[in-house]
C-alpha cells in the first residue's frame, strides 16, 4: 500500500501496556507504506520496549523527553509536522490523562498542540476496559472528535483469560489510519457493495463445481472503497480473505446466495463492483448422499445458475453505478464489449486469465476499462491495489454524473 501514505508524516505514540510490542509493526507497516513516522514513547513505554528497536523500523530518530535540552519544542514541531496522530497502544492511565487534556509529558503534549486527526487504539485489561470510568474518558475523547477504536476481543495477559482489551492487529490499524488521512473523494459516506471470490455449485455433499478464483481483485476493492470512507458490504464467496478491517461482510457459498445477497444489498447502494467469478453451472441433481467411486454416474448434468448481472437489471437503483468483470481467455475486448451492453452496465473492466501476471491466485492484473460510451482505456500491469484505485476513480466520475 502507498495510497495514502506516500510523502505523508504519522505521528505514533506508544504507551506502556504489554501490546507495545505490536507497535514495532505498526511503524515498521508505515513506513514501508511510504509514510515518515516519527515515534513518540512514554515513560513506560520504554520499559517494555526500546527506542533503538522504533529507530531501526523507521530510520528516523526516537522522542521521549518532554523537556529537553535543545529539544524544548519538540511537541510543537511534531505535531504541526504531523498529517495523523495514532496511539498504539493507549492504555486506561494515557486515556484518562488524555480526556482531562493534561500535558505531563511529550505524548500528551504532541495531542494539545495537534489539529491533524487523531486515532487511539486502546489495550488493557478487559475489567479495566469496562470500567465506567474508562467509558466516560473514552465517550470525552470521542466527544473532542478523537477516533476511538474498540479493543479486539482474545486472550490477554497471560492468567486474565480472555475478553474485550486486546490490541487489535496492525494490519486492522493502518488500514484504519489510511481512511483517516485519505484525502476527501467522492466515495465518503457512499454505500458501495463489491463482489468477491468463486462460487461452489454441489455435486453431492463432499464435492462441488467451483472455479480457480481467490477473490484478490474483489476483496483489494473493497478494502480500498472502504479506505476512501464508503459504507462498503462485500458479499464474499469462499476462499475470499476478508480485508483486516472495514467492511462489513456477507458470506457466501452458492452463486444463487450470491445473487439474492446482491440484490438485498443494492437497495441503499450507490455503486455495484461485481468482481467475483461465481459459478455458470451448477450439477442438475446433486446427490444427497456422497457418490461411491464403485457408483459413479459417467457424467454429470448440468444447468446454468444465475446470471446475477442480468437478473438484478430490474431491482438497481437509478442511481446505481454497476461495474462488471469479463474474464476471457480469447477475443477478451470483443467478449466485454458484448457483456457491457447485455447486462446494461456503466463500466466493464476486462482481463485475460491467460496473460502472465493477470490470471488467477496473483497480487497484479492487467486490465483494460471499457466504458458505456465505447471508450477503451488499456491499463499497464499493476498491483491490486492499485488497480482497484484506478476502477473507484471511474467509479467516483460516473456517480457524479448521475
Amino acid at each position: 500500500m502507498t495510497r495514502p501514505f506516500d510523502g505523508r508524516h504519522i505521528l505514533l505514540g506508544v504507551t506502556g501496556g504489554i501490546a507495545a510490542y505490536k507497535s514495532a509493526w505498526i511503524a515498521r507497516l508505515l513506513t514501508q507504506a511510504g509514510a515518515a513516522v516519527n515515534v513518540v514513547l512514554t515513560r513506560s513505554a520504554s520499559e517494555f520496549i526500546g527506542p533503538i528497536t522504533f529507530e531501526a523500523l523507521t530510520g528516523r530518530a526516537v522522542y521521549t523527553a518532554l523537556i529537553a535540552e535543545g529539544h524544548a519544542l519538540d511537541h510543537i514541531k511534531l505535531a504541526r509536522a504531523a498529517d495523523a496522530v495514532v496511539v498504539a497502544p493507549a492504555t486506561a492511565d494515557f486515556i484518562a490523562r488524555a480526556a482531562s487534556g493534561q500535558a505531563d509529558e511529550l505524548l500528551t503534549a504532541c495531542l494539545l498542540a495537534a489539529t491533524a486527526p487523531v486515532l487511539v487504539v486502546p489495550a488493557m485489561n478487559d475489567r479495566m476496559w469496562a470500567h465506567r470510568q474508562t467509558r466516560a474518558n473514552v465517550a470525552h475523547l470521542r466527544e473532542i472528535g478523537y477516533i476511538v477504536l474498540d479493543p479486539d476481543e482474545g486472550a490477554l495477559a497471560v492468567g486474565e483469560g480472555a475478553g474485550p482489551g486486546r490490541l487489535p492487529e496492525p494490519e486492522a490499524i493502518v488500514s484504519h489510519v489510511a481512511r483517516l488521512i485519505e484525502p476527501p473523494n467522492g466515495l465518503r459516506g457512499k454505500r458501495v457493495v463489491v463482489t468477491a471470490g468463486p462460487t461452489r455449485e454441489p455435486v453431492d455433499p463432499v464435492r462441488f463445481i467451483s472455479n480457480r478464483s481467490s477473490g484478490k481483485m474483489g476483496v483489494a476493492i473493497a478494502a480500498a472503497a472502504w479506505r476512501r470512507g464508503a459504507d462498503v458490504t462485500l458479499v464474499a464467496g469462499p476462499l475470499a480473505v476478508a480485508p483486516p478491517t472495514g467492511p462489513a461482510i456477507v458470506a457466501v457459498e452458492t452463486t444463487e446466495e450470491m445473487r439474492a445477497a446482491v440484490e438485498r444489498a443494492i437497495r441503499d447502494a450507490d455503486a455495484l463492483i461485481m468482481a467475483a467469478a461465481p459459478a455458470d453451472f451448477r450439477p442438475a441433481m446433486p446427490a444427497d448422499q456422497k457418490i461411491k467411486k464403485s457408483s459413479a454416474p459417467s457424467a454429470i448434468q448440468l444447468a446454468p445458475t444465475a446470471d446475477i448481472l442480468a437478473t438484478t437489471i430490474a431491482s438497481r437503483p437509478e442511481r446505481l453505478v454497476t461495474v462488471g468483470f469479463a474474464l476471457e481467455t480469447n477475443s477478451a475486448l470483443e467478449h466485454g464489449r458484448a457483456k457491457l451492453t447485455a447486462k446494461q452496465l456503466d463500466l466493464i473492466v476486462v482481463n485475460d486469465a491467460t496473460e502472465a501476471g493477470a490470471g488467477f491466485g496473483t497480487d497484479t492484473n492487467r486490465v483494460t476499462f471499457v466504458g458505456r460510451d465505447g471508450h477503451v482505456e488499456e491499463q499497464p500491469l499493476l498491483q491490486k491495489g492499485d488497480v482497484a484505485d484506478l476502477i473507484l476513480d471511474r467509479v467516483e466520475r460516473l456517480m457524479h454524473g448521475r
